[in-house]
């Protein structure tokens, strides 16, 4: 396999030697993609606040324990307060982004309640001065179009893998087209677009470098690979057993998207191993981190509910000390926007 600098047209073999990695190939790997990042970025890191919404999901997804039959755990709605307050704190903070996520919750993204979310999405956007990426699952094109006049910069919207008998298996009951197909409408509605893979959820090394080939040819300004996490009430990883195992997938998956996708964004989330987790990311090559919580104020997150949250180890504060230690640094307010105005321009 070839990492000389600037070459980031890789075939689906050479993917799969990178995701196939181990030993001294996967230290220099890792090297590759953090001089790749280097290149791109420097050694700045965005980061961004996490805002739950809601738990309520009308999908009923294998792999999520918010999915739909799910009738075990507590759910939840914010607030339309409670949801400004938290954007607040985030924003004093110093977060770059307001990450606004929530289940595909009818309440929200069906039509008769879409204005709820439309209406959250202005506020935020007037309060604080913020970027906001919003994840409500799939809408129609006149419904991004609104989202992005109502102030939304991001739409993200995973497709977890672009292997249709395992998306089948992830997602039943819904239409993998649809999905790829909504992300395109962001586009074209001048939204940023994420994508996003699962790993460690029964995907070959085949249908990974597949997947992350597929994401390339997207018009998309951050993709993104994650850890699956296993629950009481859904199916075990296939990932392996101590915790470096486990994320096999995911790390090397950072790895190949950087090298293969230089100038996206590529985040590190806090929300699968808290603050411990993040070193091993930045590693690999991401560019971002994501699932930071408001100090003083934890909102339950997607895989972790609580990890880190009590003793604010997910806070801004705790992240820039790591970044020190890795040698990079928070990029500023002014970076990130001045990123995202020069992307939405393309």
């Amino acid at each position: 396999m070839s990492l000389d600098e600037g070459n980031a047209m890789f075939s689906k073999e050479e993917l799969m030697a990178f995701l196939t990695a181990g030993g001294e190939a996967r230290e220099r790997l890792f090297a590759a993609a953090r001089e790749a990042r280097r290149r791109a970025f420097g050694n700045r890191i965005f980061l961004y606040g996490f805002l739950y919404l809601s738990t309520h999901c009308r999908n009923d997804c294998t792999f999520c324990q918010y999915r739909r039959s799910n009738t075990a755990i507590d759910r939840y709605r914010k607030r339309l307060d409670e949801m400004l307050e938290a954007g607040g704190r985030l924003a004093a903070d110093g977060v770059h982004l307001l990450d606004l996520t929530l289940g595909e919750d009818p309440y929200f993204v069906e039509p008769a309640g879409f204005h709820r979310l439309l209406e959250l999405v202005s506020a935020l956007k007037e309060t604080t001065g913020l970027p906001v990426m919003v994840s409500p699952g799939v809408l129609g094109p006149d419904q991004l179009r609104a989202l992005r006049r109502a102030g939304a910069d991001w739409y993200a919207c995973y497709q977890e893998t672009h292997d249709r008998a395992l998306f089948g298996r992830l997602r039943i009951e819904q239409d993998y087209d649809c999905r790829m197909r909504t992300r395109r409408d962001a586009a074209e509605a001048g939204l940023l677009a994420e994508d996003g893979l699962l790993t460690g959820a029964g995907e070959t090394v085949e249908a990974l470098a597949e997947s992350i080939l597929s994401m390339s040819r997207e018009r998309l300004g951050q993709v993104r690979a994650m850890s699956y996490v296993p629950h009481e009430s859904t199916f075990p990883s296939s990932a392996g057993e101590t915790l470096e195992a486990r994320r096999e997938h995911e790390l090397l998956g950072i790895a190949a998207m950087r090298l293969t996708m230089p100038d996206r964004l590529i985040p590190a989330s806090l929300d699968v191993d808290g603050l411990e987790g993040l070193r091993m990311r930045l590693r690999a090559g991401a560019n971002v981190v994501t699932s930071i919580v408001p100090s003083g104020c934890g909102l339950a997150g997607v895989a972790s509910r609580d990890l880190d949250i009590e003793n604010e180890r997910r806070s801004v504060a705790a992240v820039v000390e790591e970044l020190e230690r890795c040698g990079l640094a928070p990029a500023s307010a002014d970076d990130y926007k001045a990123w995202v105005a020069a992307r939405q321009t393309r």
